[in-house]
């Protein structure tokens, strides 16, 4: 039996036997002291974890949730939140684990948290006691972990969390403007978790209890390890050829692994060296060779074992022992079409049911990558949010406001996961794209729990949603195709023939949860995809005569076709259709309501041009923006490739033909952009106005209906607080398309 087998042994999370009496669980709170533990009959705890942010015990906090799952399961968990980072005391105060550290920089990563899209510090953090700032570390998972080994020389170290799950191989770095290793190499953790952590948590946590060391713990879904060679029973797959519909021709696609195949080399016409031999002395040519199992042989070399043979066979439905090798750390850090490569390669291997496992070198050692884990059903998801949570932050920040808890104490997260596959976010990366939802009971439950335990309630629910408002239960209705399909969106050029569409059960929701006999009002305040909720003209109209606050956010993010297309998001004239729906709806509910769009500036596709023209499209239609955001480049974010290899990695890729982008870097152009967007700022006049005559475009200055900003002569015109545009043409609009090579 393959050693595979194991991590469904508990197909089911709930399944898992209790380790421990249950009679001395749960704790009040997770302790987080000795004197807590002593109270609680606790000589040591079983596993604890370390979290950048406060510990709140609240079912929107991944250390509660995962900390108290792990306690359903028999574990003693104690929690050291925030701990100081310059010595290895905090991280002792709970002494050594019995079975492992779990390390985590909190519900954000630790330099967004950190950082403006500006790079410019921020001076509060919401998930600190009275907001304060500067209680974790940049890179907080890497500094953690390397404390704790300086504590405990041979403890088991677990990292998770957004930070970790989005750093799970070579990245871009935005804040240091290089391409960093796999956050697990930089740490030297154990095993990372990627995406939501109950299922592979459930399966390490039980497996070490057993005895296991940490170094069997290879096969479980949603974990990435260190090894020296690929995991038994997988054959390599040409990272390459993955998603080329055709057979390879020899004559154009070389093996990459081996620079002896000049004569490949040669006729191919490639411009760059795309792959240098990651072990020399290979000397087969052939590209064809079958090297797998089979032959009964032991490969001297990994790269022997690349089964170009199979690598042709998209068709083929069963992936679950095959591996990609993606190109190096070291590669992708020198060549940015490698990089974009492997990028485009991770974006199109997050569904669970396909997903290949993936493999990049990392100086001498590689980092593997399991598939993503399995989705939690629904009744597991009920069991996950039914835990008895304190709904509270611990008694230890007692008479401080943790700013974070304030803002979502009286809303209710109903599902995980999306399958928008917007390129500027990181979400499909982390969670994937296949919504994991609640039951209508189990919802309705926390609302009750809401009304009983959160001091001074007024009946107002503040938010039922999610990564996004209307995708509850909703999915894939075809399982054939679920099991095959990589794409990214199943939103975008347009709607997939297999999504289902009909809201009916999340219209059901909310009609149950405004009708109980305490609730006064039910807000919707997560984003809402209106693409989607323009599919299903029940839930608009649900939606907007009954849970709209006055104000409804929604996000089209742009108005130009050349920037819409790199973000994944829908033409502008979905917005058009959304507006008359909710003035026609707020009309008859007899409502002021009013639709609050959100934009973006700076995003790759994005030029002068196309900002100028988003700001006539808001003045046109009367808005006046006081927050924009700028592009933030994230981690494992599809548009994070583009900004940095200006490549589109959601197309193929070959040393011939890629996809360029536009993308506007650097602080000054970023803040042009910015500033055009608040045309009507008095702040901006002149930079704006000096931009305008640079591209001759004239006519928009004045005092017409045209013009975007006044001319110098205008009373309310202020000082410019932008540095000076010594040379806007740079900033203009380029060609953009297929670039031959």
């Amino acid at each position: 039996m393959s050693k595979r087998t194991k991590q469904t042994r508990f197909a089911d999370i709930r399944d898992y036997p209790k380790y421990w009496a249950i009679d001395l669980l749960p704790a009040p709170f997770l302790p987080m002291t000795r004197e807590e533990m002593d109270n609680l009959g606790w000589d040591s705890c079983d596993i604890i974890l370390v979290s950048g942010d406060a510990y709140i015990d609240h079912p929107s906090f991944c250390t509660a949730i995962v900390g108290r799952y792990l306690e359903l399961m028999g574990f003693r968990v104690g929690v050291i939140s925030q701990p100081d980072w310059h010595s290895t005391a905090d991280f002792m105060k709970l002494g050594k684990p019995n079975l492992f550290f779990g390390v985590t920089a909190g519900n954000m990563d630790s330099m967004i948290n950190h950082y403006t899209a500006d790079r410019k510090i921020r001076t509060d953090d919401a998930y600190t006691p009275n907001g304060e700032a500067g209680k974790r570390p940049d890179h907080a998972v890497t500094v953690y972990t390397q404390r704790l080994r300086e504590a405990f020389k041979d403890v088991v170290i677990v990292i998770g969390g957004i930070e970790s799950s989005l750093r799970r191989i070579a990245h871009y770095d935005y804040w240091s403007d290089t391409v960093k290793n796999s956050i697990l190499a930089d740490s030297k953790a154990d095993i990372l978790v990627y995406g939501n952590g109950e299922r592979p948590m459930a399966e390490i946590a039980y497996r070490l209890s057993l005895g296991e060391s940490v170094k069997d713990l290879k096969d479980i879904r949603g974990t990435a390890i260190m090894v020296n060679d690929a995991l038994d029973d997988y054959y390599g797959v040409d990272f390459r050829n993955v998603a080329k519909p055709n057979a390879i021709d020899p004559q154009v696609f070389a093996n990459p692994y081996n620079t002896e195949c000049t004569k490949h080399n040669k006729q191919s016409n490639l411009t760059i060296d795309f792959i240098k031999e990651e072990n020399k002395n290979i000397d087969d040519c052939s590209n064809t060779q079958d090297n797998s199992p089979k032959d009964n042989l032991a490969p001297k070399k990994l790269e022997d074992r690349l089964n170009y043979e199979r690598s042709v066979k998209p068709y083929v439905k069963e992936h679950n022992l095959e591996y990609i090798l993606l190109p190096g750390a070291d590669k992708v850090k020198n060549d940015k079409l490698l990089y974009a490569h492997a990028a485009s390669i991770l974006l199109h291997e997050t569904n669970p049911y396909c997903a290949r496992a993936l493999m990049q070198k990392h100086g001498e050692r590689y980092v593997w990558v399991n598939p993503p884990a399995w989705p939690l059903s629904e009744e597991e998801m009920d069991y996950v949010y039914a835990i008895k949570y304190q709904r509270a932050p611990h008694p230890i920040y007692e008479g401080k406001e943790i700013p974070a808890l304030e803002m979502i104490k009286t809303s209710v997260s109903l599902m995980r996961g999306c399958f928008g596959g917007c390129s500027f976010c990181s979400i499909v990366a982390h969670e994937g794209k296949f919504i994991q939802s609640r039951s209508q009971s189990n919802v309705l439950e926390e609302i009750e729990e809401i009304k009983n335990k959160t001091p001074g309630f007024t009946g107002v629910i503040s938010d039922l949603g999610g990564p996004s408002a209307n995708m509850y239960k909703l999915g894939c209705t075809n399982e054939k195709a679920r099991n095959v399909c990589r794409k990214v969106s199943c939103l975008y050029p347009e709607p997939c023939k297999f999504l289902k569409t009909d809201h009916s059960e999340l219209i059901a929701l909310y009609k149950s949860a405004r009708e109980l006999p305490y609730i006064k009002k039910v807000l919707v305040a997560s984003g809402v995809r209106i693409d989607l909720a323009l599919l299903d003209k029940r839930y608009v109209k649900e939606l907007i005569m009954h849970h709209v606050g006055g104000y409804l956010k929604i996000a089209p993010e742009h108005t130009e076709p050349e920037v819409l297309e790199m973000m994944l998001k829908p033409k502008v004239d979905i917005y058009y259709r959304f507006k008359a729906l909710f003035d026609s709806y707020s009309q008859a509910a007899n409502k002021k309501q009013y639709l609050i769009p959100y934009f973006m500036a700076s995003h790759p596709g994005s030029t002068i041009l196309s900002m100028i023209k988003l700001a006539l499209w808001l003045k046109k239609n009367g808005f006046r923006v006081d927050q924009v955001q700028n592009f933030y480049p994230t981690p494992m974010a599809g548009a994070t490739t583009m900004y940095y290899t200006n490549i589109n990695p959601y197309n193929h890729i070959t040393p011939q033909s890629k996809e360029e982008v536009f993308v506007v870097k650097g602080e000054i152009a970023r803040r042009v952009q910015k500033a055009i967007l608040r045309y009507h700022d008095s702040a901006n006049f002149k930079l704006i106005r000096e931009v305008l005559r640079d591209l001759q475009l004239d006519y928009l200055i004045g005092h017409n209906k045209e013009a975007l900003v006044p001319p110098e002569d205008h009373k309310g015109m202020g000082k410019n607080t932008l540095p000076k545009v010594k040379n806007v043409k740079i900033l203009q609009n380029r060609k953009v398309g297929k670039n031959k090579r």
